[in-house]
């Protein structure tokens, strides 16, 4: 897969993006990361990006020629590519779409800044605008950096347990369950039983009950999305989880679907 980042301060994903899984998926060629100055593409001798906004108002606006101008001198891998502006007005960020995200051979993702980008450049050049919650950044570096972890950890040999995806949190509309390493007790605190059983279904129980249980404590409007088995609802059942359930999800949405 190819990522290419389209921003005005692209040394800001120098380190980041040589550290951890994103270095050792580039090393492997797993996937391509290039990094795109809009400066570059300015048409001034003092590479403006940006101008005062037609209307008046505070701050600035992105101008739309440099942009459009890095955007067209970024090679085209393939006929799945997706351009996608970072915006506080985009669809919130999410594992499903990173997971959709990671469909694409090529994502092309454009860093915004000052009060944001001529519509006129992003009606014509871009797909759709991508927002990774509902808080104020200084630019789209940050987010941009958030969608690339995002997805690189869903590509094919990316991470070292082939498993380690599908099982992190949000994956199946559930937060993951408590983790625990040696020692077995640590100041009068112990490791629960079950995860020292050797037991591989009792260790699977156990923690598709606590991460239920972590679920509607913290994060109730997560249940929506969750479908149940008829062995899943009866251990939910016996642990007096279904119920809790039923009550945080509307009946049709809590599990029913086998």
């Amino acid at each position: 897969m190819r990522i290419d980042l389209l921003s005005i301060f692209p040394d800001f994903f120098t380190t980041p993006l040589d550290e951890g899984i994103i270095r050792r998926a580039r090393q492997a060629r797993i996937i391509d990361i290039g990094i795109h100055n809009i400066r570059d593409y300015a048409e001034d001798r003092h590479q403006m990006t940006d101008d005062r906004p037609y209307g008046g108002g505070e701050g600035m606006v992105m101008k739309p020629e440099p942009l459009s101008a890095c955007l067209r001198a970024v090679p085209r891998h393939g006929k799945r590519c997706r351009v996608i502006l970072l915006s506080p007005r985009g669809v919130p960020f999410s594992q499903e779409q990173a997971q959709r995200y990671a469909g694409y051979g090529q994502l092309i993702l454009i860093c915004g800044r000052y009060e944001g980008v001529d519509e006129r450049f992003t009606e014509r050049f871009v797909d759709e605008e991508c927002s990774i919650g509902d808080y104020v950044l200084s630019g789209g570096e940050l987010a941009a950096l958030v969608v690339t972890d995002a997805v690189c950890r869903l590509l094919p040999g990316a991470l070292g347990c082939a498993d380690s995806a599908e099982r992190d949190s949000f994956s199946r509309s559930l937060l993951k369950h408590h983790q625990y390493t040696r020692p077995p007790v640590f100041e009068d605190m112990a490791v629960p039983a079950d995860l020292l059983s050797g037991d591989h279904a009792a260790v699977a129980r156990h923690r598709f009950v606590e991460s239920v249980r972590l679920t509607l404590e913290r994060r109730p409007d997560l249940l929506s999305g969750l479908s149940l088995s008829k062995d899943e609802r009866k251990l939910l059942k016996e642990n007096g989880l279904l119920c809790r359930i039923e009550q945080a999800v509307p009946a049709r949405q809590a599990g029913h679907r086998a």
